[in-house]
């Protein structure tokens, strides 16, 4: 019977070691993806840009099938995601910017860490812009002159506007904030009418629209992560790049770090992961796909159909991202915080 034990034992590690060589293959299999919002919205439709053409580069050619799971920005989505699911390759999960802050998934009723999640790679929007009238840009640096109006959303300031905050404080940015408005469109109306004389977009229709006459300029960008470096967009020209502007200007260890999280925040977007604990050849066979993907003329026309600022990301880049995010000190995000309400913003 010891000897009998021995060969079975032998028999499946010699079958284990043969099915771990043998390539990955997914032919004649569904794949899940799981997407924590309801259909309709930015993060469902870059999901579902990727669902159609990322099972033609992945090995088999599977199919693949978009199931919305919305409920708590995410949470819902995501707990299904690592509670319920196997690390097969057969499910994957598309999530936003939201999803991977630290201030959402360590809430009590978060049950999943994205840090360990095996992440496949992500869409960007190559950055976000601050846009002024160019009567105002003067009275930007004029300590004794009315200060320039900087237009935002609802009661917060969006990731991207916050390099108004940080150009306020370290720039010395003669700026002051106007919040309320409704959206992107109202803004960009308060802009034209002169309402407000800054404000933040990514949105590049409404960037060429108001750069066709000479009333508006890029006063800087917030770039982009790309290999690992922060890059800025072609279509903004010589406009400088923010994290550039703001070399050396922070002294304080715990600003900086408070910095570092805003610049991961404004870079990351979508993203695409597997399930922890996935195996590395159904993870390497996923990157692959991505990386064909990522280079595909017809996913990136679609793509750009769906946003003009539409760019595919490494999953190397959004691993830094989402590192940078999670060792941040709360007493970061405090700084910011508090930062705002010298400035008059009630943050949380």
């Amino acid at each position: 019977m010891h000897r009998i034990a021995l060969g079975v034992t032998a028999l499946l590690m010699t079958c284990a070691a043969a099915a771990a060589g043998e390539p990955i293959s997914f032919e004649n299999k569904s794949i899940t993806m799981i997407i924590g919002n309801a259909a309709g919205g930015g993060t469902d439709a870059s999901g579902r840009l990727v669902a159609q053409h990322l099972a033609r580069h992945l090995p088999g050619t599977p199919g693949v099938i978009v199931r919305n799971v919305p409920g708590a920005d995410g949470l819902t989505a995501l707990n299904y995601f690592v509670q319920q699911t196997k690390p097969d390759g057969l499910t994957v999960t598309m999530g936003a910017s939201i999803n991977v802050d630290p201030l959402h998934y360590r809430s009590a009723q978060s049950h999943y860490d994205p840090t360990k999640f095996a992440f496949v790679g992500g869409v960007g929007r190559g950055g976000t812009i601050l846009l002024i009238q160019t009567a105002a840009r003067k009275r930007l640096h004029e300590r004794g002159a009315a200060p320039v109006v900087m237009g935002a959303l609802g009661g917060v300031p969006r990731s991207g506007m916050l390099m108004t905050m940080w150009g306020i404080e370290y720039l010395g940015w003669n700026a002051k904030w106007v919040l309320g408005y409704r959206g992107t469109n109202d803004l960009m109306i308060a802009l034209e009418r002169g309402e407000v004389e800054l404000t933040s977009t990514a949105n590049m229709f409404q960037i060429e629209k108001l750069m066709q006459g000479d009333r508006f300029e890029v006063l800087t960008q917030s770039g982009t992560l790309a290999d690992g470096t922060i890059v800025g967009r072609p279509d903004f020209g010589d406009a400088p790049i923010f994290s550039k502007q703001m070399e050396g200007k922070i002294k304080d260890p715990l600003a900086q770090k408070a910095f570092a999280f805003w610049r991961a925040q404004a870079s990351i977007d979508k993203w695409l992961a597997l399930p922890p604990n996935t195996p590395p050849a159904i993870v390497e066979a996923y990157r692959t796909a991505y990386r064909e993907l990522a280079n595909d003329p017809e996913f990136i026309e679609q793509g750009k159909r769906m946003s003009e600022d539409f760019v595919p990301m490494s999953y190397k880049d959004i691993e830094l991202l989402v590192k940078t995010l999670d060792e941040t000190p709360a007493e970061a995000t405090d700084y910011t915080n508090a930062l705002l309400r010298k400035q008059g913003i009630q943050a949380r």
